[in-house]
């Protein structure tokens, strides 16, 4: 079994010498890139694309060469790292990655914090004196096994979580202490047990079930749906990347965050980053969360936030478009986690098309090659007129304007549609499980989630206008109503849109369209211009 090491050396290599994204998927291509480039990358092993449709067919040999595979890259890591998986004294956590040869924002699956045995918890309390942390990454463990590779119903967990946060007197469960969070992890080991379905105790067991479960997420629902929706069906399967955990959730100056660095929604020049401190990764993306804006990392962690700025540029150069990153700080440290062509709307992708030519990023006749293939439809500035004021403010997370009758779930959204209208999606949060809701509606409406969110990257990649961190904004799906204060909103009430103001207007307006002549008589410019000029 061959496995690809990122991070191996202490020498950076050549990019020419790195593996393909057809063969270790673009996620971890792009990870060996940024370590060749000498950027802070915790290291990683990378299982090859080759081995997932046979993982998936269950093939006896597979998974023999599956075993093979980890115990070689763990090997490694624990050579590279100094700690050793599982280990009371000097614990290795990993998290397990999903990764194709083309970016599926959000819709295959990532297991976290595999290791954290109750033994490896005693050797995070031993190492960092901190003992919420370590719990935390004992609760993060078993949530994330427990959803990902158990399959069981989230109700198992949730109802111990929300009687202990509400015992406690907390309004969210990172509110609790050290010792309120061991406590949960105990009533999620023993609901765990009592279903029959307990998270392995030996940490190698623990990493094969995830890599499984990770390989076999290529076939689940979301990916399958937005396979299709992308016209992805070619693609042979996923990567599996295993990397050396770096927490976002260790202290205070620790975090975890999304940038880019060009705004994807109106494509100005400017960095967009949301952090979210003493958190990991997935509370970013998956939207259940409302971040901090780069303001608040430069007051926290202001060398953290000076190499990040750094960071984007150093990248944008390397790869010669708009990148989309995920790191973490984990006490002060930088940390790169993923890079990657960031989804934009199509008035950001002529936008930032224009500016790469102007700064000799990418040529003219690039330029024409990468506007070539946008909608002249999209190309345009849309408004609303006929609105009045907004009755609810939240995040631009992706520009643009809608108007359309409130859905509460993608199923009722689909219905909607198939009726011949228009649909504005309205959720607690957005998952990338509402990918099918997301194709059919006009416009996206959240109450909690950031710009950053993999669900808004859908958005913006489909050219659905979203406003996400409504936080006055409280929905009930299973009601069927939503309520902003006192105004009450029910299934088939008419919402208009604004994702670039981050407003959300109670009247049915109407949407007036303007072309955005100045850009497009610059592409026009480009295409009298000698080859090669």
């Amino acid at each position: 079994m061959t496995i690809v090491r990122i991070g191996a050396t202490s020498r950076p290599a050549e990019p020419a010498s790195l593996p393909s994204a057809d063969t270790i998927g673009a996620k971890a291509a792009n990870l060996a890139q940024m370590a060749a480039l000498g950027l802070p990358v915790p290291p990683a092993f990378v299982l090859p694309v080759r081995l997932c449709a046979a993982i998936v067919r269950g093939d006896g040999d597979a998974r023999a060469k599956l075993r093979e595979g980890l115990a070689e890259g763990v090997r490694f890591l624990e050579e590279t790292t100094g700690r050793v998986l599982g280990d009371r004294r000097r614990p290795l956590l990993v998290s397990v990655r999903s990764g194709a040869a083309r970016s599926m924002p959000g819709m295959l699956d990532t297991v976290l914090d595999v290791g954290a045995t109750p033994e490896a918890v005693h050797g995070l309390i031993r190492r960092t004196g901190n003992p919420r942390f370590a719990w935390d990454c004992r609760r993060r463990f078993l949530e994330s096994f427990g959803s990902v590779v158990l399959g069981v119903d989230p109700a198992m967990l949730t109802a111990p979580r929300a009687a202990l946060v509400a015992a406690e007197g907390a309004t969210r469960v990172e509110d609790l202490d050290g010792e309120a969070m061991e406590r949960l992890t105990r009533a999620y080991a023993e609901a765990l047990d009592d279903d029959g379905d307990a998270a392995p105790a030996d940490p190698m067991a623990q990493l094969e079930a995830a890599a499984q479960a990770v390989y076999r997420s290529w076939m689940g629902e979301r990916a399958r749906t937005y396979r299709a929706l992308e016209h992805l069906e070619y693609l042979e399967g996923t990567a599996v990347t295993v990397q050396a955990m770096v927490f976002g959730n260790r202290s205070l100056t620790s975090g975890s965050g999304v940038a880019f660095s060009r705004d994807p929604s109106s494509g100005a020049p400017e960095p967009v980053i949301d952090v979210l401190f003493e958190a990991q990764g997935e509370d970013v993306v998956s939207g259940s969360r409302s971040p901090q804006t780069e303001t608040a990392l430069a007051r926290t962690v202001p060398k953290a936030a000076q190499a990040l700025r750094r960071i984007l540029v150093t990248l944008e150069q390397a790869f010669r478009d708009v990148q989309d990153v995920e790191f973490t700080i984990e006490d002060g440290n930088l940390w790169m986690l993923q890079t990657r062509s960031a989804k934009r709307t199509p008035r950001a992708a002529l936008r930032i098309a224009i500016d790469l030519v102007h700064e000799g990023i990418i040529s003219p006749e690039e330029g024409l090659a990468r506007v070539g293939a946008l909608d002249p439809e999209a190309l345009v500035e849309a408004r609303l007129i006929d609105v009045g004021a907004p009755f609810l403010h939240g995040t631009g997370a992706s520009a643009g304007v809608a108007v359309g009758r409130v859905a509460f779930s993608s199923q009722s959204a689909q219905r909607l549609a198939d009726g011949g209208e228009p649909v504005i999606l309205v959720r607690p949060d957005t998952s990338t499980s509402d990918v099918a809701g997301f194709s059919v509606s006009a416009g996206i409406v959240t109450a909690v989630g950031g710009r950053t969110a993999h669900a808004a990257l859908v958005a913006r990649q489909m050219g659905k206008p979203c406003v996400a961190g409504c936080s006055e904004l409280a929905v009930d799906p299973q009601a069927g109503v939503a309520w902003v204060g006192e105004t009450r909103i029910v299934e088939g009430d008419w919402l208009s849109v604004d994702g670039g103001a981050g407003a959300v207007y109670r009247e049915r307006g109407r949407i007036a369209v303007d072309r955005l002549e100045t850009e497009l008589r610059e592409v026009e410019r480009w295409r009298d211009l000698p080859a090669h000029a």
